[in-house]
């Protein structure tokens, strides 16, 4: 295929989105057909893109000798562009019940679908440059998306947003200009770009600088110390909420980590190394901590996002464990979390569309009365938990492989806090069920008697979404199958 299409789906949700605000819709109708037009469309040309993947790359625009914003489509991008392809018109649809009573529509669905193109460009990156680019975009872009109600809360969860992510992009940018001068190119090579004869003595500096640089683009992962923008992004809507938790944005963080870890540092300087054991330590206490924060927190959407921080580390523990197993066990679960976390984060979204109400005590015998969104529900917490049978378990199944099989001390540690995190989980998650499905003998159904399951906008997606958790669950070789070649050429 024509290596000019990789410009295409990036430019085209950036173009289309932008003329949300500028065409004049007669009616709501005929604005929904079109942005869920430009939606599907695009991600049809992805999965074109996907099964007839361009050879070469393609330079859309060049600043000065090597450096430019360039494409190219390989192993991990495949990875990253087919979990957007496949949520971002689902999403989309959710958000057009969700956003029919938040008012400003227009300046919401522009932002919404620019935000599409920005995240494939990240994702489609060719080089580290291109990659930061769009990496400082996709902060601009949503941040107008968090601020959306203009609450008190929306706007100063819009301030620290953008407060952590410049100093995100600032620690970044330390790391790029450093691969920049001590590697050989700026694209990205499996294995790395490093010019050890150009490295010399500064070894140590190298492995301070990807600590750095970790930390720096682990801003949007939300790890520790770096995790409480996340929890108050939760006053944004929930289709936004649902973008930044499970897709988009925390994503976006943790790819462009595998990015610089195995494609321009390198691991052969990494492993074994100070530098791997600080990132490490600082990812198996994020598991536990945002666990424990989650069993704390009583409100719906920040308890998720509180699940989002320690689910976002297991992401970053298999990268960090720098083996072939424990990069296939990051992959599978930046695959299957996108779609266990949207759709439990959709699921507490149509509550509170339909309710209005926000936190954990107030949910008792709604089970009963959305029995839809309670009972898929259930089933996305039970895969966050790692029940045998749905996708969740194989992930954290090939986490815990990997770890034992390293034969890192640190990564035993690791181990156990996968099984705290299990625990706790289990906790955080069925409480909210079981409030829903049994609120006691006494309890009195009339107060809640208008309660109802949303309409078909929101349940279609929710019910793909837990149909492919057991899919992927029962059926998980093709991806892990997909995902091990992925690894191989990483490594």
């Amino acid at each position: 295929m024509n290596a000019n299409i990789m410009v295409i789906v990036v430019l085209l949700p950036m173009l289309a989105g932008a003329l949300v605000s500028l065409i004049p819709f007669k009616t709501r109708t005929q604005m929904m057909v079109y942005i869920e037009s430009v939606v599907l469309l695009n991600s049809a040309l992805v999965l074109a893109m996907l099964l007839n993947q361009p050879d070469e790359p393609v330079v859309l625009f060049r600043f000065t000798g090597d450096l430019s914003l360039s494409f190219r489509l390989d192993g991990l991008g495949t990875v990253f562009t087919a979990i957007l392809a496949a949520l971002w018109p689902l999403a989309t649809l959710y958000s057009f019940e969700y956003m029919k009573h938040e008012g400003h529509e227009k300046f919401f669905f522009m932002f919404y679908v620019i935000t599409y193109g920005v995240t494939l460009g990240i994702a489609l990156a060719e080089d580290i440059v291109t990659m930061y680019c769009f990496y400082e975009m996709l902060t601009l872009v949503t941040l107008p998306l968090i601020m959306h109600t203009l609450s008190r809360e929306a706007i100063l969860a819009s301030r620290t947003y953008l407060y952590y992510s410049l100093g995100g992009a600032a620690f970044a940018f330390i790391g790029m200009i450093f691969i920049l001068t001590y590697g050989t190119t700026s694209v990205f090579v499996p294995g790395g770009v490093l010019d050890m004869a150009a490295v010399g003595n500064k070894t140590n500096l190298l492995l301070f600088i990807y600590v750095l640089c970790f930390c720096g683009f682990s801003v949007k992962t939300a790890m520790w110390p770096f995790s409480a923008w996340l929890p108050k992004a939760g006053a944004a809507p929930t289709p936004v909420t649902a973008l930044l938790h499970a897709v988009a944005v925390v994503k976006a963080g943790a790819f462009t980590i595998m990015r610089v870890t195995y494609y321009s540092f390198g691991t052969d300087i990494l492993k074994g190394s100070w530098a791997q054991y600080v990132v490490m330590a600082l990812v198996i206490f994020t598991i536990v901590y945002g666990c424990s924060r989650a069993l704390k927190e009583t409100h719906i959407k920040r308890r998720l996002a509180w699940s989002t921080v320690s689910n976002l580390s297991y992401i970053l523990f298999g990268a960090v464990l720098m083996t072939p197993l424990g990069l296939v066990g990051a992959l599978c679960h930046m695959v299957f979390h996108a779609v266990m976390k949207i759709c439990s984060f959709f699921c507490a979204g149509s509550v509170i569309y339909k309710t209005g109400k926000n936190y954990v005590h107030e949910l008792d015998g709604f089970g009963r009365k959305m029995p839809k969104v309670f009972i898929i529900f259930a089933i996305s917490g039970f895969a966050l938990m790692g029940v045998p049978g749905l996708c969740g378990f194989i992930s954290k199944w090939n986490l815990a492989k990997a770890a034992v099989e390293s034969q890192n001390t640190l990564a035993y540690v690791g181990v156990a806090a996968l099984l705290v995190s299990a625990l706790l989980t289990a906790m955080y998650m069925m409480t909210i069920c079981v409030r829903a499905f049994f609120p006691g003998k006494d309890f009195d159904y009339d107060t809640i008697r208008e309660v109802e399951d949303p309409n078909w906008m929101m349940i279609l997606p929710l019910v793909i979404f837990a149909v492919a958790m057991l899919v992927f669950g029962l059926h998980p070789q093709p991806v892990i199958q997909a995902l091990e070649s992925v690894a191989a050429v990483m490594q």
